[in-house]
């Protein structure tokens, strides 16, 4: 077999494949075995059909179909190997010549890895937040957890701002009543803005019995993003009361004798939650920083296929589970058609352009995965899919993406390296060192909020 690479653009080539006939004797003698099995002919058993019989009754062209049919894999991937090229995606093949008995030529247009250059990337310089922990950062948060431990208690007067109210609720469009847009016995605390546009000035003053009506978009159901008219009536009215701020409460609320103590755990808590901020707002800082510096063309045909995944999985994962189709997503978002289709090719361009760098960084740095580093990775993914790690290696496995998660790891780990070489300062100009773990885990936080869906390889 002899074959040729031919460069159509940075990220398209066609090879050119020649076989001679008797590297086909393989496939053809499979072919006739195929054949064989599946026809029947007078006067011969199953199976013990000569090839010259075939070849008169069938067609020697049926057989050379079936035989170059069963070939071609195997010579393309000898083709990719002697060419030394990283395809992306399935190839195009033209068989242009097929002589019986002297020759087979193909080629075969694919899409490939762009040769990109690195360049030197120490010299990058960002700016993040510094981890500042103030005494009303620990006071919300003390808040938010007697807001947790909060009582209610029923009161016959009308509904104030903190109340808890049980309403209930029929949503109309067009003057009919939705067969989704009923519900009765919904507690809701108001101002907490968690519903409707509207319902919290409807049902301020309103005693248990009360009725109101007022208009609100529509957030999700079978009319999200429609005007609806929405009549809610307060069934009760019951006041919260909140625990004292004191010892006896942070006994009950945790696992500290005293509020003092408490409240230094909250400290604690807030300023490793703002370190990690801080390590995921330098990786996603840095990376911007080096696509800027490296020029990366990208195949049109993997660009395209990616943008069509991203909005399948939005139109019929996400948006499906929340009963909303595009149309009512985009009103919500107040955004047209055209805008999010830009919107969506920057996204996924941008995906496509951090894999490669980030892979050519792994490359040229020799980063490799181990079975430690990607057993982790798999425990952090499971955790935030809400799956056991069993559950999700198994479903990692039997889908065929465990190359999909070393790839994540992988540049996880190029990306670290990147900002391990760079200059991170907070808003305070005091240098910043992002600890190992949290390097890691800001790493894949940072690359999968770019990463592409498929890892075309």
């Amino acid at each position: 077999m002899k074959s040729a690479v031919e460069t159509l653009n940075p990220t398209r080539v066609r090879l050119t494949v020649e076989v001679p006939f008797e590297e086909l004797k393989p496939s053809l003698d499979a072919a006739y075995r195929k054949i064989n099995q599946q026809v029947t002919v007078p006067g011969f058993r199953k199976g013990k059909i000569p090839a010259r019989i075939i070849d008169q009754r069938f067609g020697r062209g049926a057989v050379l179909e079936e035989a170059v049919n069963d070939a071609l894999p195997k010579f393309y991937n000898e083709a990719v190997t002697e060419g030394e090229i990283s395809p992306l995606g399935q190839p195009e093949v033209d068989i242009t010549e097929l002589k019986d008995n002297e020759l087979l030529t193909f080629t075969a247009e694919v899409d490939i890895r762009p040769e990109i250059q690195i360049p030197d990337y120490s010299g990058i310089e960002v700016t993040v937040d510094a981890v500042e922990v103030s005494d009303e950062d620990v006071d919300t948060t003390v808040d938010q957890l007697r807001e947790r431990f909060a009582s209610t208690t029923v009161v016959e007067r009308a509904a104030a701002e903190g109340d808890v109210v049980k309403i209930d609720l029929e949503a109309r469009v067009d003057g009919e009543v939705l067969a989704d847009g009923v519900a009765q016995g919904v507690s809701y605390t108001i101002g907490s803005g968690q519903m409707l546009d509207g319902l919290d000035e409807a049902v301020t003053g309103l005693e248990a019995g009360g009725t109101a009506t007022f208009t609100s978009e529509l957030k999700g159901g079978s009319a999200a993003g429609r005007e609806a008219e929405i009549s809610v009536t307060v069934e009760s009215v019951s006041a919260r009361e909140l625990p004292g701020l004191d010892d006896d409460f942070a006994q009950l609320a945790s696992e500290f004798d005293t509020l003092e103590e408490l409240r230094e755990d909250s400290r604690r808590r807030l300023a490793e939650e703002k370190k990690y901020q801080q390590a995921t707002e330098a990786q996603e800082k840095v990376l911007d920083a080096l696509l800027e510096l490296v020029e990366v063309p990208i195949p049109q045909k993997l660009l395209a296929d990616e943008v069509e995944t991203r909005k399948h999985n939005l139109e019929h994962h996400q948006l499906a589970q929340l009963g909303m189709d595009l149309d009512a997503y985009l009103s919500m978002q107040e955004k047209t058609r055209e805008e999010f289709d830009a919107e969506l090719t920057e996204q996924a361009e941008k995906g496509i352009r951090t894999q490669f760098v980030l892979d050519e960084v792994a490359k040229q740095e020799k980063l490799n995965v181990s079975q430690q580093e990607l057993t982790e990775h798999l425990m952090r993914r499971a955790q935030s899919s809400g799956m056991s790690p069993d559950q999700f290696a198994k479903a990692v496995v039997e889908g065929g993406q465990v190359p999909m998660l070393v790839g994540e790891v992988s540049r996880g780990k190029a990306l670290a390296a990147v900002v391990e070489s760079v200059t991170v300062t907070d808003s305070n100009g005091e240098p910043v060192r992002l600890d190992e773990d949290e390097d890691e885990a800001a790493g894949d936080e940072a690359v999968a909020g770019t990463e592409n869906s498929t890892d075309e390889d």
